[in-house]
């Protein structure tokens, strides 16, 4: 059991089933089933990844003072995740819609004014002392976590999805501070290993992980001085693969505190992503630590 600081986002989140890629225009389709809206979001899905995996997630968000409050308080409380630092600073609650077909997806994300609205940072000091590791999610909001984290000799997780170049002005202090780093070969297909080796020598993380979807992923370990592929699993029909990079994050994080093993943290966490997607929706599909072990023993 782990005490996490989770910095990141709350959205409502509404995904549409669609037969394929490119959507041809018609005035009306009728999609049974098709739609379906549930609270979501990076942070979110990572605290709730976490929580079901037994760890205790310490949860600083911002959301808005609307009409979904009450539905994301609730969702928080079901779930019996702490909503002390789930604060309601905003006039609208994000939202997304995400339009998938099974293999892609297309999302369309409305931050309202969250990359303008600052989080009461002096609420850190009541928690830093309880927590083993910062995951430091990279909306604008989470940016004054990492110094002080940083300062006080923490850990600093983080995912910054898609990356084009190590200069990337919005990423910089995401990839200046953390120690482990997530990101998708999206922005970089073809060039992952150039691009871990770049990044390991201007900003010296210790684990770099590159996710490459159906190719599985690369993983680079400092201490090692290797990059290693691991080839993706498949454990049950893909319904919808969002959301499957922060099951994957989280659930490293989550066995990386307990063992200080990245490889064998990785395996597990390629297992825990690749369930989870047989489900529609970001913050679902996820299941606990005694059932993930038992589907490990199927994949030996």
């Amino acid at each position: 059991m782990n005490n996490i600081l989770v910095c990141g986002l709350i959205n409502i989140e509404t995904t549409v089933k669609v037969d394929k890629f490119p959507i041809e225009y018609s005035p009306v389709e009728y999609n049974f089933f098709g739609l379906n809206t549930s609270v979501s979001g990076v942070g979110y899905n990572i605290v709730k990844a976490l929580k079901t995996l037994g760890d205790v997630p310490l949860f600083f968000s911002i959301i808005g003072n609307d009409m979904y409050k009450e539905i994301i308080f609730n969702e928080l409380k079901k779930d019996k995740i702490d909503s002390d630092y789930v604060l309601p600073l905003l006039e609208q609650t994000v939202q997304s819609s995400i339009l998938f077909d099974g293999n892609r997806r297309k999302i369309l994300l409305d931050l309202k004014s969250i990359q303008d609205t600052v989080f009461p940072i002096d609420l850190l000091k009541d928690v830093l002392k309880k927590i083993d590791i910062g995951i430091i999610c990279n909306i604008n909001f989470s940016r004054g976590f990492l110094q002080i984290l940083k300062e006080n000799g923490k850990t600093i997780a983080t995912d910054v999805h898609v990356l084009n170049d190590i200069n990337d002005n919005y990423n910089n202090d995401y990839l200046k501070y953390s120690d482990i780093l997530f990101l998708s070969n999206e922005g970089i297909i073809g060039n992952e290993e150039d691009m871990i080796m770049r990044l390991s020598q201007e900003f010296n993380q210790k684990i770099i992980v590159i996710t490459m979807g159906e190719n599985g992923l690369v993983m680079y370990v400092k201490d090692k001085c290797k990059i290693k592929h691991f080839p993706a699993i498949k454990t049950r029909e893909v319904v919808n693969t969002i959301g499957a990079g922060d099951a994957l994050f989280s659930c490293f994080i989550h066995f990386y505190c307990n063992t200080n093993d990245p490889y064998y943290s990785i395996q597990l966490a390629m297992l825990f992503a690749s369930y989870k997607i047989g489900e529609n929706g970001g913050s679902k599909g996820f299941i606990t630590e005694e059932e993930l072990l038992k589907l490990k023993n199927k994949y030996k």
